[in-house]
This record gives C-alpha cells, sequence and structure tokens, in this order.
C-alpha cells in the first residue's frame, strides 16, 4: 500500500477523537469561566459516549493513534517518491 494512502486512513480515524477532546476540553473550560457547569462535556472529554463507555481505554487509544499520525507522517518524509520515466 502506497505511504500516502495510509496517512490519509490514519489521519481521519485519528483527527476525530482528538477532536472531539480538544473541543469539548476548552468548551468546558469557557463555560465554567462564566458560570455554567456543563459536567456532561467533561464525560465527552474523557470518553464517556452515552452507553459507549472509552474511559478506561480512552487516554491510551488517544496516544496510540497521536503516534500513529505522527509515524505515517514521518514515513511519507523518508520513502522517495517515485518518478514516472520519460519515454
Amino acid at each position: 500500500m502506497k505511504p500516502r494512502v495510509v496517512h490519509r486512513a490514519v489521519v481521519v480515524v485519528a483527527a476525530l477523537p482528538l477532536l472531539i477532546t480538544s473541543a469539548t476540553g476548552s468548551i468546558y473550560s469557557l463555560l465554567l469561566e462564566q458560570g455554567i457547569d456543563a459536567f456532561w462535556l467533561l464525560k465527552i472529554h474523557t470518553g464517556r459516549f452515552g452507553v459507549i463507555n472509552l474511559q478506561p481505554y480512552y487516554s491510551w487509544l488517544l496516544g496510540v493513534l497521536t503516534l500513529l499520525a505522527i509515524g505515517s507522517g514521518i514515513l511519507l518524509l523518508l520513502v522517495k517518491p517515485r518518478r514516472a520515466f520519460k519515454s
């Protein structure tokens, strides 16, 4: 499989939980400054999505996904692109 295709797939999978975590943490902090305690945002922030509870594994999952995205990006830097031969 081509490194660019692998990187695109990894980034799509890794980006969603990372964006959810950063957005919910930021929004919770902003709301707390306004005196609004939206505790449900902290549950989402830590990996509890209603009936799906990933809290015991969520930080580990985020770490692995981040490392995979970084690793596939480094792979893109190390692999030299093939040039088409002119005939």
